[in-house]
């Protein structure tokens, strides 16, 4: 038996025992988790440093930051979201007691991403643990120093049979791909994506994919041009623009191009000083093979800003492309890198229809004072998520779900669409061996009358509210 399949079977022994389902033990383990992030914030931050050349700060606020509060946020609505949650009946059911329960799924199997391995590979592992399931984790084995560390602190906090860790690359990855889960969480990107779903159908494993795509971002005219740069130029090179849903390219009128490439240095120099590759806030690519990748997108376009690179230290400066063609190398995949194309439009419609014409986007962002233009941009396009006037930020909520559509992916979480996403809700009625008169509609022979009251006791809408008011007052009405 394969490493990988112990560690499987395992976790499904541990969760048959039942202990991953009570809500103490759900609430122990992410304390235990919660306490991780207190003791261990050194080697983290240490493994992150060396595989993408994050600051210590930079590290906390886009990785562990966002996790502690995640915990947090489950810890004190744990109750609330695993309790039984009331719904409407009709008349024939009235007097029954309905219900959805949220309950396990089984053993989840979570993949994690290179780009932010830590956020990532444990917000979902948060969601898992909540939901009462056991969770294999696999973390991206790009990261080399953090996969480590995720291996080695883990299982010194939360429970190792439920919970357990599995390094490796590709092949790793297949071996644990053909094991039979309960559910599937990758972060990755699509093409991966499209092979993940392939090994989950043939055990008709749920998913949730999180992929990315091109994030498009719009500058309208009439804006404060400034301020949206600086926004931009934050949303696209933090991470040295290694992130999903950084904005992968703009589109604008040719009137303000000049001036939105000004003001993107600007905010480099604001940002990253005159020499980015000095500034600890400004990362790296994560390795040669991203590297050359990236620079392959530069071939065909014209640099207005940046260009400036090193390979052996996966080096490449924030880099701002002008007047890019549609068909350039750089717009026919998600860039992922340090490097943010400009693509002018005639305007607005324009833009849409170039938005509309490519694969639905994990992102979508449009800057403009007008708030019709917004609600334009948000109701003649499909995106996983739209921010106006910011990047990034719809990613800190725990209170809206976060994922794809289309190509960007399925399904989503955060906070309790997490819970949700790894649960079953399952259905309950639960009926009393009493007034089987009523019943009498739905048994043989069918006749006319029998229907009849079928459809008043299945169809008739009733205010549910308003009767307990009025049974409250029938009493009073009836000494009148």
């Amino acid at each position: 038996m394969s490493r990988e399949q112990q560690a499987v079977a395992r976790a499904r022994k541990a969760f048959e025992t039942g202990r991953s389902k009570p809500l103490e033990y759900r609430i122990c383990q992410l304390k235990n988790l919660q306490r991780l992030f207190t003791e261990r914030q050194k080697e983290i931050v240490d493994a992150i440093k060396k595989d993408l050349n994050k600051s210590e700060q930079g590290a906390q606020l886009y990785e562990t930051l966002g996790l502690e509060g995640e915990i947090g946020l489950a810890l004190r609505k744990l109750k609330e979201w695993a309790a039984p949650r009331s719904v409407e009946k009709n008349l024939l059911t009235l007097s029954d007691t309905v219900y959805i329960q949220p309950e396990p799924l089984g053993v989840v199997l979570i993949i994690g991403a290179w780009n932010y391995p830590w956020a990532v590979t444990i917000q979902p592992l948060v969601g898992a643990i909540a939901a009462g399931n056991a969770a294999v984790v696999k973390p991206s084995e790009v990261c080399v120093h953090t996969a480590k560390v995720m291996e080695d602190l883990l299982p010194l906090y939360i429970d190792k049979e439920l919970y357990p860790v599995v390094t490796g690359g590709v092949t790793e990855t297949q071996e644990l791909l053909r094991q039979r889960f309960d559910h599937i969480f990758y972060t990755g990107n699509s093409t991966v994506g499209k092979i993940i779903m392939e090994a989950a159908a043939k055990n008709l494993t749920p998913v949730t994919l999180e992929l990315g795509g091109k994030s498009p971002c719009y500058i309208d005219k009439n804006c404060d041009i400034s301020i949206a740069c600086r926004r931009v130029t934050w949303g696209k090179y933090t991470n040295c623009g290694q992130t999903c849903i950084a904005p992968d390219y703009i589109l604008c009128e040719p009137s303000i191009q000049d001036r939105v490439i000004e003001e993107v240095k600007k905010s480099i120099k604001e940002f990253y000083t005159d020499n980015p590759k000095t500034c600890p806030d400004y990362g790296r690519i994560i390795n040669q093979h991203h590297f050359k990748r990236v620079m392959k997108l530069l071939s065909d376009s014209t640099i207005a800003a940046g260009g400036q690179n090193d390979e052996s230290d996966c080096y490449i400066a924030p880099t701002v492309l002008r007047d890019v063609k549609p068909e350039a190398n750089v717009m026919q995949e998600e860039i992922f890198g340090p490097v943010l194309p400009i693509l002018t439009v005639s305007g607005l419609d324009e833009a849409i229809k170039f938005i509309n014409k490519r694969e639905k986007p994990l992102a979508l962002y449009v800057f403009s004072p007008d708030e019709k233009l917004i609600n334009k941009v948000r109701d003649e396009t499909s995106s996983g998520g739209m921010v106006a006037n910011d990047c990034l930020v719809h990613f800190s909520i725990s209170s809206l779900p976060f994922g794809g559509v289309g190509n960007s992916g399925m399904g989503s979480y955060h906070g309790k669409f997490s819970f949700d996403q790894l649960s079953h809700m399952r259905s309950c009625l639960i009926k009393q061996l009493k007034m089987e008169g009523v019943n009498s509609m739905r048994y043989p022979p069918h006749t006319a009358k029998k229907l009849g009251w079928a459809r008043f006791f299945i169809l008739k809408t009733v205010d549910f509210a308003k009767l307990a008011i009025c049974l409250k007052l029938l009493p009073s009405v009836c000494q009148l």
